[in-house]
């Protein structure tokens, strides 16, 4: 992987050009010498603005030939040149680090690398990572953000199987493919792992939106895609059978979500089985390659960048994507392209001189659907062991208008439930409740201990389902926290997620209780990095006291997450579960 030039160092190398700002001429892509582009540029320049460009690594090929292309033309404006350094950056590497930089996570995107640096251009395969990290983080606004490739998510099949769905000539929609998936134990399903790939996040929104509000058939779907899925993509296409003999295809790969160019590389090497491209409808969302300024950037870097990009939208840039299995985009082609079968052109045509831009990436993308089906894969298929506390208080009774007068203890209950429902046998669950004086002077007791779900569904859940408010207790919350983090961390376990999910509508009113300055004091002691125990609380209502519950997560790791409308804690949860790390081994 490529780095970036550092953007305090680029705009050291500017300092003191600000009269040419606006003025854009040469680009040249970064390869040689400063002697080489002296000699290139002759006498031409009276400046230069120098532009950084990450690009994920199937479009950066097309970036670079096109920009020196340019330069081998001699464009110029106002004399003024830029120098384009691109380079190949996985997106989700460049993800990791534009959140860290405005301090948030995303859902299974990891730390950032200190290698990667934030450049002034970024042209990631997919607006999904734009749409994730604005929702994330509202000061990160990117601007232009304009599609300047394409390539349409496809259900990708060995051709034998593929023809026992009537490819080429039968349409197959996502709801039959999710039929067979769900009952056809013969087809062997896998994805790259959605929240770091954006094919693997689209397919994962398609068959999400087929099934609907059918949360059984959703869930067993993705528990199907679980069994099959790969970290890297290259680790998934190894999956396909490598023979082309009843055996080989029975036990090897049968679909996976891929990119259209992921098939037409496949097929390039001259594979024993070739895959075929299912173009499955509803036509999911396509990679899209959006044209990406960085917030921030430099405004004589900004209009460099708005001339790069008229540049990338010629067609001799469309036939250096053709080249490299991309589609220009509106979804049309340039020379050196190689379809598969059945690859529709929307066009019909060979595309005009002139490439129809396409519109506006990101188009139609909806962040809330984004982030909660990537909650919901978490929550499916990360194993955990987790003790869940509820806050039984007099609060809890109170009605909630907007769940036909259910009290907030009813709501929070069928919340949990819904969510127990997408914990297969893998995970272990534990159930407390909390109040003051439950057990004497003790605020918690305990209804569940931990132990597997495998055994212990029935009664989790029948447990959970008799839950009732302590009609004037208060909320004993520091007590309840130490007593619960000293049980999770004695029983930890590696290969899990260990964590505590506590569910409360107020703060801790226990006046002979621990103090909160015992309680952080105690944490910290307990801390323990081998054997980490996350804590997330959820906050019900607008009764409770958010700094309060925050400190208690900054000593710990977790987070709080607060539903100032109780009918959206079932949504919160699920959010609150995606943004676990991952289980340390």
């Amino acid at each position: 992987m490529g780095t970036v030039p550092g953007r305090h160092r680029m705009r050291r190398d500017i300092r003191g050009a600000g009269a040419i700002a606006a003025a854009v001429a040469l680009v040249l892509v970064v390869g040689g010498s400063w002697f080489g582009y002296q000699e290139l540029a002759g006498n031409r320049c009276t400046g230069e603005v120098k532009l950084a460009v990450a690009a994920a690594s199937e479009i950066a090929p097309a970036v670079r030939s096109t920009a020196d292309k340019w330069a081998d033309e001699g464009g110029d404006i106002d004399g003024t040149c830029v120098i384009v350094s691109v380079a190949e950056v996985n997106p989700v590497d460049m993800a990791a680090a534009v959140a860290a930089e405005h301090g948030v996570g995303l859902a299974g995107v990891g730390g950032a690398s200190g290698t990667t640096v934030i450049p002034d251009v970024w042209l990631p395969d997919s607006s999904t990572w734009l749409v994730r990290l604005k929702a994330a983080a509202p000061g990160f606004t990117p601007t232009d953000g304009a599609t300047i490739a394409r390539s349409p998510v496809v259900a990708a099949m060995p051709e034998p199987v593929a023809e026992g769905f009537g490819w080429p000539e039968k349409k197959v929609g996502w709801s039959d493919l999710l039929q067979k998936v769900n009952s056809d134990a013969t087809v062997r399903t896998g994805i790259v792992e959605p929240t770091r790939d954006a094919a693997g996040l689209s397919g994962l929104l398609s068959l999400a939106s087929a099934a609907g509000n059918a949360q059984e058939t959703r869930v067993a779907a993705l528990r199907s895609l679980a069994t099959g899925r790969s970290a890297l993509r290259d680790d998934l296409l190894a999956k396909f059978p490598q023979a082309a003999d009843a055996s080989s295809l029975a036990s090897g790969l049968s679909v996976a979500a891929l990119s259209e160019k992921d098939v037409i590389a496949y097929n390039a090497r001259k594979p024993p089985v070739r895959l075929a491209a299912l173009y499955v409808e509803p036509t999911p969302t396509p990679l899209d390659y959006p044209f990406a300024i960085m917030p921030g950037t430099d405004p004589a870097k900004v209009a460099a960048a708005d001339a790069l990009h008229k540049v990338l939208n010629t067609a001799g840039f469309r036939d250096q994507l053709g080249a490299q299995g991309l589609r220009a985009p509106d979804g049309t082609w340039g020379s050196g392209f190689s379809p598969p079968t059945g690859a529709p052109s929307p066009a019909g045509v060979p595309p005009s001189q002139n490439a129809n831009p396409g519109g506006s990436a990101a188009a139609g993308l909806d962040a809330g659907a984004v982030e909660g089906t990537l909650a919901t894969w978490t929550a499916v298929t990360a194993p955990g062991r987790m003790l869940a506390i509820m806050d039984i208080s007099g609060s809890m009774l109170e009605t909630v208008p907007e769940a036909n007068n259910a009290t907030r203890m009813q709501v929070t209950l069928a919340a949990a439930e819904r969510g127990l429902a997408l914990f297969d046998d893998s995970w272990a669950l534990g159930l407390w409740v909390f109040s003051t004086q439950l057990q004497g002077s003790r605020d918690y007791r305990e209804l569940v201990p931990i132990g597997p779900l495998s055994s212990g569904r029935d009664r989790a859940l029948n447990q959970l389902r008799q839950i009732t408010p302590k009609r004037g207790g208060n909320t004993g919350l520091y007590d309840t926290m130490l007593a619960a983090y000293k049980n999770v961390q004695d029983g930890w376990q590696a290969g899990r997620i260990n964590s505590i999910v506590m569910f409360t509508d107020g703060k801790n009113e226990d006046q002979n209780g621990i103090s909160e300055g015992d309680l952080l004091n105690q944490l910290k002691d307990l801390n323990d990095p081998k054997r980490p125990v996350q804590v997330i609380i959820l906050g019900i209502g607008d009764g409770v006291d958010q700094g309060q519950l925050e400190r208690i997560t900054k000593t710990t790791g977790g987070g709080v997450f607060i539903a100032k409308d109780p009918t959206k804690i079932g949504d919160i949860f699920l959010k609150a579960l995606a943004l676990r790390p991952a289980a340390p081994r």
